[in-house]
Parts: structure tokens; sequence; C-alpha cells
């Protein structure tokens, strides 16, 4: 597969997918001379997207490595967010049917999606070294544009009667359905006609040859396969991506409850970082072919420091860069490192350059309290006043035996008052921890 991709550069990169484990297989895979022809040209692939919640997840990162990778080797990648399709819903690897969405929150979610997928290409531009270099456009579609004038009547007659039922109820997505106590709905069951539909209409508008999608979307790229067969007489073809698993082998996505998003609001820059950060070291070299652009060497080189130093983590800490960086940018890697060192390293100086959305952020479960600023306060009287005590015995006693922490520096003296830039930062912010994790932040009020 990768040995033939070397006769032809423009092809090479993206077919080399399979070496990096971004390529499950390919559909379908008995014509695999005509797929490395094809891609020896410029061409067109895409890869869709279903508006049901808004946020993309870790997972959807996969198919926008595969779209930017594609670009990088001259191709043109196309981003499809399902705005209409998202309102019957897919079948694929569902027990039930989907829980219906309105119009209005799949037009938030399809706004929502289009800017995580614009931030991630943004962002991957920036991460190229070169900084001048052209890249091919990057198309961000919603289906709605090519539905919206659509005649159900017309449709059915030119676009329905390429699909026969039995071949739509052979689909694994269907079948298993039509053998559950649940069944399916006439609506799901037609989905893959929208969705075939959907690589026909860009493989006429803009010559869309190859469509990227996990590999629980064989069907509908097999329908999709199939209907430019019917009405062209073409050929294209499907890449399939692995799917993202949990450490209990389950489907992470936004059904199964166990995502990481994309949105910096549901999952901050903070806990992508720190969760790549803690893999273990057997998912670390699989990790950093997936989620990074660094080469195969690169990549190499970084495991020879990892097995020389596993305590280290330097695999897992580049990992946690690279991806950090390609969702939320400089910014948000900045944001989280400076988080980290606040936390784990116990820096003032990472702390005084936090703001209090930031702060926020990263302490979710920490109670605020406000307190209105007096210059003869206590360290024992701010700590009741926001209840981290119950009595002032126990405060004193746990206090001069070192359990209290003013900015992550160990307070002892229970009589200090609460002096700016000591204990109150310029924000006018006060962080207070007692023990290990209990924390509390202090908005002053002048």
């Amino acid at each position: 597969f990768v040995r033939c991709a070397s006769s032809s550069s423009a092809s090479s990169n993206l077919l080399q997918l399979n070496q990096r484990g971004l390529c499950e297989s390919v559909f379908p895979d008995t014509r695999l001379p005509d797929l490395v022809n094809l891609l020896s040209s410029s061409q067109s692939v895409y890869c869709g997207f279903d508006p049901t919640a808004d946020s993309l997840h870790i997972g959807n990162l996969l198919s926008i490595m595969v779209l930017l990778h594609g670009q990088r080797a001259g191709h043109h990648p196309i981003a499809v967010i399902g705005g209409a399709t998202a309102l019957i819903g897919d079948p694929s690897g569902k027990t039930e049917d989907r829980v219906a969405l309105r119009a209005e929150d799949v037009e938030n979610n399809v706004l929502a999606i289009m800017e995580n997928i614009q931030r991630v290409v943004s962002n991957h531009r920036e991460l190229l070294e070169e900084g001048d270099r052209k890249l091919p456009e990057f198309r961000i579609l919603n289906n709605s544009e090519w539905y919206k004038n659509k005649n159900i009547i017309s449709f059915l007659a030119t676009i329905g009667r390429h699909f026969r039922v039995g071949d739509m109820m052979a689909r694994h997505s269907v079948k298993s359905r039509l053998n559950s106590k649940e069944g399916i709905s006439c609506t799901e069951f037609l989905y893959q006609i929208f969705q075939a539909y959907d690589w026909l209409h860009l493989f006429e508008k803009y010559n869309c040859t190859l469509q990227v999608g996990g590999n629980d979307q064989t069907g509908n790229i097999s329908s999709g396969f199939d209907l430019i067969r019917k009405v062209h007489k073409k050929y294209v073809f499907g890449l399939m991506v692995p799917l993202m698993l949990s450490s209990g082998g389950e489907k992470l996505g936004k059904s199964a409850g166990n995502s990481l998003w994309l949105n910096p609001t549901k999952t901050s820059p903070y806990e992508l970082y720190q969760h790549f950060f803690n893999i273990k070291d057997n998912e670390v070299e699989p990790y950093l072919k997936l989620f990074t652009f660094l080469s195969l060497d690169e990549i190499a080189a970084i495991m020879q420091e990892q097995n020389k130093h596993p305590d280290e983590r330097p695999g897992q800490k580049k990992l946690a860069e690279q991806i950090t960086l390609l969702v939320h940018g400089k910014a948000g890697l900045d944001s989280a490192q400076r988080c980290t060192d606040v936390l784990f390293g116990n820096s003032v100086s990472a702390l005084t350059a936090m703001g209090l959305p930031e702060l926020l952020q990263l302490l979710k479960d920490a109670p605020t309290t406000e307190v209105v600023y007096e210059s003869e306060l206590t360290v024992c009287e701010m700590c009741l006043r926001i209840k981290c005590f119950k009595e002032e015995l126990t405060a004193k006693k746990i206090i001069k035996e070192g359990g209290l922490y003013i900015n992550q520096q160990r307070v002892t003296q229970q009589d200090h008052t609460m002096r700016d830039g000591e204990y109150i930062l310029p924000s006018n912010i006060t962080l207070v921890r007692v023990g290990k994790k209990n924390y509390h932040i202090v908005k002053w009020s002048r």
C-alpha cells in the first residue's frame, strides 16, 4: 500500500497515513492501484461531521488530521457539516433512534462546529514551518445549502430510483436495528440516501473522489460509492480512520458521555493537555503518529528519549503540547502550561499571570467568595469568613500545623494581615488551599 505510493510524491503523503495508523482500511480494497493512480494528481477529499452536539470531540480530530495531511500533499479538503441530515439521524452504531433535535439547536451546533474546524485549520497553518507555503483552500460547507430548495418528489424520482431496498436493508447499521426490539424509523432508514447524495453533489461540483470516515461509516460510504457509479460510471474511494476507544474499549463520542471536546468551554486547554500528558507509556508512540505532524523520524527520536528517561515523560509532554497547539493555538497552550505550573509547580508567577476567568475554569468545583477588603483582616479571619473552617480553634490548629496555603505558598502565621502583593494578587484574587485539594477562590471588593 505505502510502497505503491512511493512512485508518486503527490500521493505518498496521503497514502502513508496507514504508517501513522490513520488509515484503517480503504473502500473498495480491490482497486488500490486505481486509488494510487488517482492520487498522483490533486483531488478533492471530504469528510462529514454530524452537528448533534455543540462541539466536535477528540475522535473527530482524527478525520480532520487526515484532511490536513491531504492538504499538505496538495489535495483539496472539504469538511461538510450535516445541518440538514442531522434532522434525520444516522443509525450507524446506534441501538435505538437518535433523539430528535430542534432546527434552531442544529443551526447553533453547525456554527459551533464550523468554528471548531476553522480554529484547527488556522492553528495548523501557523504550525507549518514554511510560513508562506501556499496550501489548497480548506472548504467548510453545510449540506443544508443544497437541500434547502430540493423538491422531495423530484429528489426521490431522480435519486431514490438508484437505491434497491434489499441492498439498503443489508447494510449493517440497518440490519442490526431491524433485528432489534426497537426497530428503525423510516427517517433513519433513508439516511443513507441523503449521505450518498452529499457525495454525489460534491463529486459533481468539486470532483470529490475520496471520502474520509470512521470505520463505522463503511455502509454510508458504500452507498455513496454505488450512487456515483450508477449516475456517472466513475470510481470513487473511501478511507476509513480508526475509532477512538476509551481504556475500557468503548467508543469515545458524544453519545457515550466520555468525550474530550474541542470546544474550550467544554474541555479546557488545561484538561486536554493533562489528558494526553497522563497517558500510558505504550500509548505515546501511536498517539504521536495519530495526533501530530511530526515526521516518523522525529517520533522515533522522541521515543528513544522516552525509553531512556520514562520518568521525565518527554513523549507525553511533546504529545500534549502538539495537540493543545493544534486545537487551541499558542494562547491555549500557554494557558494549559500556566495552569499546570500553578497546580503542580506551585508557581506564584504563573498564578499572578492568570485572570479570574482562567482560574475559575481551572478550578471549576472550587467555591468562590466575594470578600470586602479590610486592611486589618487576618489570615485566620479571612479563612473563617469564606468558610474554609467551621470554627476558629480548628482553623488555628491547621494553620499552625502547615495545612493552609495562600497563592500556593504555605502560611503558618494565622494573625498575619491580608496584604496586597503577598496574599492578594494584582488581579484582586486570592487562591486559598487547605490540605492537598480543597481550593477556595476569594474575590476582593474595595
